[in-house]
């Protein structure tokens, strides 16, 4: 009997042993399960292929419900779908909604496709550990992106429920090729028709382009397609801004000329500054149906470019045809008057540079020595120095308005030619866009010729009234002269030390150049400005191809001026060692008169000798008149070295 009871009572703990770990491992598995996703049983792909990869019954139609009679494309090829970068995927991992029933799913399936998700889940699984063959899927997501954010990706105005596009509106889902792959050029020749399929009225036009019967009537794979002028994923509405930019942007992508040329122009300038107020190349040229520009129907040819200039120039003339609105300036074959004009202006632009810096480097070496010497001027310490009177209330006040316009009209102008820097759409939005910027420049031009008017017009006044005793050749005057010639080479003997500092009259050689130089500018940056600024009226008296030579020449003609000012003229004003950190001269009219005997001696000894010296003689500028002339010194100064800056950083990145 005891030993029954043991045997049972072994039993027992066996048993109860044993259940532990059954019961553990039973607990455990019931936790898993909880925690983990519920999984989707995946169907092979060859049961779908059954019916969809069958090339004899391709149509599918509905013999009941709404959609009765109503025939359906179901042929998905299984070769072209394993061929492409899907290939290896499962039917039913895209098509989630799917389910078989004895082979079999609902007819009246909707169509739910989530590419975005399945790509975002993919690049979060090879966060880790990337796989090689995904490298691309950075790109994808990218383009993702750049759908999300595009006019495909918002509602459909005419039903919210759904967006624009979808990615398979567009894309052949079940062959998606590989970038250079049969399959992506095959898709490339058929964008027109995808795009077509909603945007009927631009297929149509886009079949009679240039661009359309190459890639429709030729195969072309070279030729514009809409994705190339419209981009892939970023699309906008045609309206907004940031569309226009774009498409004209891509017209260069093919047309690499053309856009170089465009881009060199007032139209091209302002959109790169990213404004479209002015023409871009699908206003000349149309858009979707765009022709050949030989071509009669062309906006372009010549029996209707005329027409298509006045769209935006309501009173355009005829000498308008004759205006090249691509012409290559280092083209000579086909612009000869035009390359000419350019290679002047450079030649001009190096010649006077290669004297004046030259000039520059050297004055200041030696005018530096001269002060290490003891031969250089030194500014007096005595409070009661006696000033010389060099300049009357209305030459300073005309300087100054010609110094500030001048700046104005530098700092407008370059920001418009030097659009291609990363400085001018900070300027051209701080001016208040390249509207606003035409009016301050045309403004500062007019005060900038009114002052020059109003100079040269005294000038001849006074001459006229000196009843014969001007002249044009004396010491006063600022024609040149065989002394100022010869003051040059004597100059240049005392920078090499073979002489002394030559002594100058009231104009030096280098002042009279500072004088006559604007007289240049005036001339030739205000009359090809009045021409651009009225291209009607200038067309109507000069044939059209002048504002091709008038838009080199004003260019070209104020870079010269504005380089010069800021170094040349700064260098012999304030910068030299004898007037560093500045001259306030032209602010205050006047001079410290042991100054007046340095700089020019023999003035000083000519009014001496006649006794004419005493009434030149004046006192020291007060203290408001000094610190208010110092105060815009420096500002012009300051001014002027900024706007050199820029103007330099964009004038040695321009070609």
């Amino acid at each position: 009997m005891r030993m029954t009871s043991k045997i049972i009572a072994l039993v027992w703990v066996v048993l109860y042993s044993l259940s532990i770990p059954i019961n553990a491992s039973a607990t455990t598995g019931e936790k898993e399960h909880a925690n983990s996703k519920p999984v989707k049983k995946l169907v092979a792909n060859k049961k779908c292929n059954k019916c969809h990869d069958d090339e004899d019954d391709k149509v599918w139609e509905y013999d009941e419900g709404a959609l009765e009679g109503i025939t359906r494309n179901i042929y998905v090829p299984s070769e072209k779908f394993e061929n492409s970068v899907h290939g290896q995927q499962n039917c039913v991992g895209c098509h989630g909604n799917v389910e078989l029933t004895k082979g079999e799913h609902d007819e009246y399936l909707p169509v739910i496709v989530s590419c975005i998700q399945c790509h975002m889940d993919t690049i979060e699984e090879q966060k880790d550990q990337p796989d090689p063959k995904y490298k691309r899927l950075s790109v994808v997501m990218e383009q993702t992106d750049d759908y999300m954010h595009s006019v495909h990706a918002k509602p459909s105005i005419a039903d919210q429920s759904k967006t624009n596009a979808t990615c398979h509106d567009c894309h052949d889902a079940h062959n998606v090729g590989a970038p250079k792959s049969e399959a992506r050029a095959e898709h490339r020749l058929k964008n027109p028709e995808v795009c077509g399929r909603c945007h009927e009225q631009e297929k149509e036009d886009y079949m009679t382009s240039v661009h359309g019967k190459e890639v429709m009537e030729k195969n072309n794979i070279e030729s514009a397609v809409c994705s190339d002028c419209h981009t892939n994923h970023n699309i906008s509405s045609p309206e907004t801004d940031e569309a226009q930019l774009t498409i004209t942007k891509n017209c260069g992508n093919c047309h690499e000329s053309a856009l170089k040329t465009y881009q060199a122009s007032y139209h091209g300038q302002v959109n790169r500054l990213g404004y479209t107020n002015t023409a871009q190349c699908y206003d000349c040229h149309g858009n979707h149906d765009l022709k050949k520009a030989d071509d009669p129907k062309s906006t372009v040819h010549l029996d209707n470019r005329l027409e298509t200039c006045q769209q935006c120039h309501e009173d355009a003339p005829e000498g308008f045809l004759s205006f090249n609105a691509h012409a290559d300036k280092d083209d000579f074959e086909k612009n000869p008057i035009i390359w000419l004009t350019a290679k002047f202006m450079e030649w001009l632009i190096i010649g006077v540079f290669g004297f004046f810096w030259t000039h520059v480097i050297l004055w200041g070496y030696r005018e530096f020595r001269d002060r290490q010497q003891g031969k250089g001027y030194i500014p007096p310490a005595t409070a009661d120095t006696v000033y010389f009177r060099r300049f009357t209330t209305t030459w300073r006040v005309l300087h100054l308005l010609f110094a500030v316009s001048t700046m104005t009209l530098a700092l407008s102008g370059s920001t418009l030619l030097l659009s291609h820097t990363a400085w001018a759409p900070f300027v051209i939005n701080l001016l208040g866009g390249p509207e606003i910027e035409a009016i301050i420049h045309r403004t500062a031009g007019v005060i900038w010729l009114s002052v020059f008017l109003t100079h040269f017009g005294t000038a001849v006044y006074n001459i006229r009234n000196s009843h014969g005793k001007f002249r044009w050749f004396g010491p006063t005057s600022m024609v040149p002269n065989w002394q100022d010639l010869r003051d040059v080479g004597r100059m240049f003997r005392w920078f090499f030390g073979m002489a002394d500092r030559p002594s100058f009259d009231r104009w030096s050689y280098w002042q009279k150049f500072d004088y006559w130089a604007p007289f240049w500018g005036a001339a030739i940056i205000g009359f090809s400005g009045i021409m651009l600024f009225m291209p009607t009226l200038t067309a109507i008296i000069l044939p059209g191809f002048v504002f091709n030579i008038a838009t080199i020449i004003h260019a070209e003609e104020a870079l010269l001026a504005v380089i010069f000012l800021f170094t040349v003229h700064f260098f012999n004003a304030h910068f030299r060692p004898d007037k560093f950190p500045m001259s306030t001269t032209i602010f205050t009219g006047s001079i410290p008169l042991d100054e007046f005997k340095h700089e020019h001696k023999l003035e000083y000894e000519r009014l001496k000798a006649s006794g004419e010296l005493e009434k030149h003689l004046v006192n020291k500028p007060s203290r408001l008149v000094t610190t208010g002339s110092n105060l815009i010194a420096i500002l012009l100064i300051f001014a002027g070295l900024t706007i050199l800056t820029l103007v330099l950083i964009g004038f040695t990145t321009m070609h």
